[in-house]
């Protein structure tokens, strides 16, 4: 009896990565020189910037670039070079979930969960926010505190379908090493401050019991993770300027 082949998912990223690196292989970019700027790959591929940006990620962690935040992106692999360089560097997961969708995903599920947790949340559920919130800033490892407050946020919210969603975003994010290594380029220190700012507002909102604010501090402070990780790699004259 014959079977059914399992189809796999190909995301958009993912195809755009294999027609560059196509091209690298090809000889069409050489070693060493200047990839098109994501604008103008965007413009020539008919996609967005958010998905160019994956895309070359992608292939700096396959070894064909190597990105220059405020210079741009190189070709580091030629024809011959390329495979060497994926086996050093595997792969992203050809139905691996790009950071955007992730963050696309978060926008919709956690501002609700931010509005039902200042309705709805415990005084011991709200103490773990606060607590999340506050051991942020005493920690030069913010990422763990910075996860454990938006959990704690949706764990308040009373609704476990709702909770186990943010998980489930949050563990894709994590295991992407597409996510991590664009974290990695654009956020530091500085980010880790804004981002902290931007929780207190949560914060102070779910304190009182306010969910039309908490619900717009929740969906301004993913925006601007969005906007964050947008930032250029760098335009053609080397300056930086965010993306619009």
């Amino acid at each position: 009896m014959n079977t059914f082949q399992a189809v796999a998912v190909t995301r958009l990223y993912r195809m755009i990565a294999d027609q560059i690196a196509g091209r690298i292989r090809a000889g069409d970019f050489p070693r060493g020189g200047r990839l098109p700027s994501e604008r103008e790959l965007a413009e020539q591929l008919q996609v967005s910037r958010a998905s160019i940006r994956e895309a070359l990620i992608a292939l700096e962690i396959e070894g064909y670039v190597e990105v220059r935040v405020g210079t741009g992106v190189f070709v580091t692999a030629t024809r011959e070079a390329a495979p060497a360089a994926t086996a050093a560097a595997p792969a992203a997961p050809q139905d691996e979930i790009g950071p955007f969708d992730l963050l696309e995903a978060r926008m919709l599920i956690e501002p609700e969960c931010a509005a039902l947790a200042a309705q709805q949340g415990s005084p011991a559920q709200i103490a773990a926010i606060r607590a999340a919130h506050e051991a942020m800033s005493l920690t030069d490892a913010p990422g763990w505190h910075d996860r454990e407050f938006h959990s704690a946020i949706a764990a308040a919210c009373g609704n476990a379908a709702l909770a186990a969603s943010v998980a489930h975003l949050w563990n894709l994010s994590l295991a992407s090493p597409v996510f991590s290594r664009m974290q990695d380029y654009f956020v530091n220190t500085k980010v880790w401050a804004v981002a902290h700012a931007e929780h207190q507002r949560i914060l102070t909102a779910i304190l009182a019991r306010d969910p039309i604010r908490a619900r717009h501090a929740m969906h301004a402070h993913l925006i601007g993770i969005l906007a964050r990780l947008r930032e250029d790699f760098g335009d053609d004259d080397g300056s930086i300027r965010p993306d619009i």
